[in-house]
């Protein structure tokens, strides 16, 4: 068990900070005060260093600095006690394929009146299948981050924690999921690469995995009670919200699953 007061350092990208959930405290990355990190931190009365931003890469945790903020293993320091890592899934364009395919199949569908051809040349504009060499340089990224976590902080305690699921059992084409059928089971697809790459690189490393992705499957959007919003086109201040992103029963959940892992 990690003791009360310890210093606990948390990586990510937006899977981690939390965008679009109340409060932001830290408007350029997207960070809740409410994000698993934080509720985490609360439970067990650790020394939070929040340092997960919204659209980070594994390079932005290694080595490049992401706006004004340098990169996120600077604030791993030899007396930190936890680590929890949260990122790739923008090395792979997950959330991203998954927007633009929304967008512009919204978009396409109203450019039928001007002919179907047309307005499949508009949705054929995202790919949606990634190569293995791709997610193979994901695992390997995730592998390095957890070295490189380790040799700056020894004796932590490293969480390897995946992405919520936002495609499960329940999740078909409608209003907030704009995709058809040949396109949603490709980004289930590259849901699951990406899970795979978290999976090995815990395996490689020795690090613990938190796999939310599994855990979130029966919540994904479409489910009585999703753990991740569906799609929107309005932004926050019009009444929407963060597109196809963790909600705050979402980050409860993860939270509950790290303090699971952390106290085992």
């Amino acid at each position: 068990m990690i003791a009360s007061g310890s210093r606990y350092v948390a990586l990510g990208s937006s899977f981690a900070a939390g965008p679009g959930i109340s409060p932001i405290v830290d408007a350029p990355a997207g960070r809740s005060g409410n994000n698993y990190a934080h509720l985490v931190a609360q439970e067990l009365g650790l020394d939070l260093v929040d340092v997960s931003y919204s659209g980070a890469t594994t390079a932005h945790v290694l080595d490049t600095p992401q706006d004004a903020a340098p990169p996120q293993l600077d604030s791993v320091t030899a007396d930190t006690a936890l680590v929890t890592i949260t990122v790739g899934g923008n090395d792979l364009e997950y959330v991203g394929t998954f927007l633009r395919g929304s967008f512009l199949n919204t978009v396409a569908k109203p450019a039928t009146i001007l002919g179907r051809r047309f307005a499949n040349r508009i949705r054929a504009r995202v790919s949606y299948l990634k190569d293995t060499a791709s997610y193979g340089a994901v695992t390997e990224s995730l592998t390095t981050v957890v070295e490189q976590t380790r040799q700056r902080a020894p004796e932590a305690r490293i969480l390897l924690v995946d992405y919520l699921s936002l495609v499960g059992p329940a999740t078909r084409p409608r209003i907030d999921v704009p995709l058809n059928e040949e396109q949603l089971p490709s980004i289930a697809l590259l849901a699951d690469g990406l899970a795979e790459a978290f999976a090995k690189a815990a395996a490689a490393t020795g690090a613990d995995l938190v796999a939310a992705s599994a855990a979130s499957r029966d919540h994904a959007i479409g489910s009585a009670e999703p753990w991740t919003t569906g799609f929107t086109m309005l932004p926050p201040n019009l009444g929407g919200f963060v597109p196809y992103h963790p909600n705050a029963a979402g980050m409860r959940a993860v939270a509950g699953l790290i303090l699971e892992t952390v106290r085992t």
